[in-house]
């Protein structure tokens, strides 16, 4: 069965955005093999929001060739995105109800896991409704003092197994967590 893994950048104190919505101190190192990651992926759930502003993102034509092949293996990705506007996309397939049940669907057809993208507002409610079976949460060497905290109004305390760290050469430590479900 596919696995829904929230893959996520972190600060040092637990944001994983600004006060203004910055993420401008992600480190993005060529030894995290995210090439790696995107090629055990077949799905992207996204938020309204997120796709809105990434889901199409099209990098510079003048940018990095490594940019243009990163989001060149998105998009290559099945996009679905959950939102409560019911849209319609042909890029994309929207889902607005039954969250539970419709992702439990998902995860049964076979295939690559599925990497939780976000927003903020759909990884809580993934977290809230215990649909995570992978935290791979990379923390980056940077205290921001508030913003956006990755874990907030839990409803029950979240039990989780270490099953993985990596260090990369920026000070970024990944911890790869499996859910106790």
């Amino acid at each position: 069965m596919k696995k829904v893994i929230l893959d996520l950048a972190v600060t040092l104190d637990g944001f994983i955005e600004g006060p203004n919505g910055e993420v401008d101190w992600c480190i993005m190192d060529d030894d995290m093999n995210f090439d790696g990651f995107l090629s055990s992926i077949d799905t992207i759930f996204y938020g309204r929001v997120s796709y809105d502003m990434w889901g199409n993102y099209q990098p510079e034509t003048n940018s990095y060739p490594t940019e243009q092949t990163l989001w060149k293996a998105v998009h290559s990705k099945e996009k679905i995105v959950f939102s409560s506007k019911n849209v319609h996309d042909d890029k994309a397939t929207f889902i607005s109800t039954d969250i539970i049940n419709k992702v439990t669907e998902i995860k049964k057809q076979g295939g690559k896991d599925i990497w939780l993208y976000g927003g903020a507002s759909l990884i809580k409610t993934f977290i809230q409704l215990d649909l995570i079976d992978i935290y791979r949460i990379s923390v980056h060497p940077i205290a921001l003092g508030s913003g956006k905290p990755l874990f907030e109004d839990l409803k029950k305390r979240i039990e989780l197994k270490l099953i993985k760290t990596n260090t990369f050469k920026s000070g970024v430590v990944q911890l790869t967590y499996e859910s106790n479900k």
